[in-house]
């Protein structure tokens, strides 16, 4: 048995095989294509490999609608997929026939957390995905929470700062404009340009496309001040946005995904401290704040869940 998860990425689209134990058997990747054409080339030949697959996931950002995999609203350099339902791009390189469950890439990572991971068992969780942006879902209740119109769990649009910086989209300080890999190294570039006294300076100017998220990470690590401030300043304002939501729901667990938990100790110490300190005297109790236990951070393993349908009742409103 083998599921095809696919993950549709700004930077990357990522396939694989997984089995029904969560396993990734085999994958490919490709750099995302600036067209729709060229992106259904790419899809072709990262899945029409092997045997056809008992079914298709697919995680993509923006709203997607579950039941048609329609790409309701996507800003930004996918824009070009709104209004495409993605098993229509997907179903030509394997054949007719194959179910294909599409949502959310971060509400899919919550899904593979719900069949594998952190989430497991759980009625009451809150995820958030730091990468590039910032995404997120919600279970309440033992439900995976949608909304209205499908744009429930887009935590990333939390607002952190009224006056802050425009995001894309189209409100003022939203969380992803404060703590997200792109805004840490836009704060860090900013300050490099003007020449601030740092080791972030120094890298810039020996080697500009050095100055990353995880640079800043590993400067702060070595003492360097401006470094620390940046991530302070950052870590503080997604601890009062975990706060904030944790008011909101009262989750048991809260967890972490994407490319910026693998600073560790470094984000979770803090972090933990941060939330703690903003809701301990309504809530009683310190909230775990964990990285995702799914080992797979592609994004494959998530969008398989969605096929495999393991506990996952609240997923698709019915009996697994």
């Amino acid at each position: 048995m083998s599921i095809l998860g696919i993950d549709i990425g700004g930077t990357e689209i990522k396939a694989g095989r997984v089995d029904a134990d969560g396993r990734v058997l085999s994958a490919r990747s490709v750099k995302t294509p600036a067209s729709l054409g060229a992106l259904e080339t790419a899809l072709h030949y990262i899945v029409a490999s092997g045997e056809p697959p008992e079914g298709i996931g697919i995680g993509c950002k923006g709203v997607i609608n579950p039941e048609t995999t329609r790409v309701e609203v996507l800003p930004g350099t996918l824009h070009y997929l709104e209004g495409q339902c993605l098993a229509d791009l997907v179903l030509p390189a394997v054949g007719a026939g194959i179910p294909v469950y599409a949502d959310n890439d971060a509400r899919v990572a919550l899904v593979g957390e719900m069949a594998w991971g952190a989430a497991r068992g759980r009625t009451d969780v809150v995820m958030l995905t730091l990468g590039t942006g910032v995404g997120g879902g919600v279970v309440s209740g033992g439900r995976l929470l949608r909304g209205k119109t499908g744009v429930a769990g887009h935590l990333g649009h939390i607002n952190v700062n009224p006056d802050g910086a425009l995001c894309i989209c189209g409100s003022h300080g939203c969380l992803e404009t404060v703590f997200s890999a792109q805004a840490i190294e836009a704060e860090a570039f900013a300050a490099a340009r003007r020449g601030c006294e740092s080791l972030l300076t120094d890298w810039f100017q020996a080697k500009p496309q050095r100055l990353s998220c995880q640079a800043v990470f590993e400067a702060a690590a070595g003492g360097d001040a401006l470094a620390r401030s940046i991530l302070a300043r950052g870590i503080r304002a997604l601890g009062a946005a975990i706060a904030g939501l944790a008011h909101a729901f009262d989750p048991e667990i809260v967890i972490l995904g994407g490319q910026m938990t693998a600073a560790g100790a470094a984000l979770f110490d803090p972090l933990r401290a941060e939330v703690a300190a903003r809701t301990r005297v309504m809530l009683q109790r310190e909230i775990p704040i964990v990285p995702q236990q799914v080992e797979d951070r592609s994004g494959i393993v998530g969008a398989a869940a969605l096929v495999l349908g393991r506990g996952m009742e609240c997923v698709f409103g019915r009996e697994a």
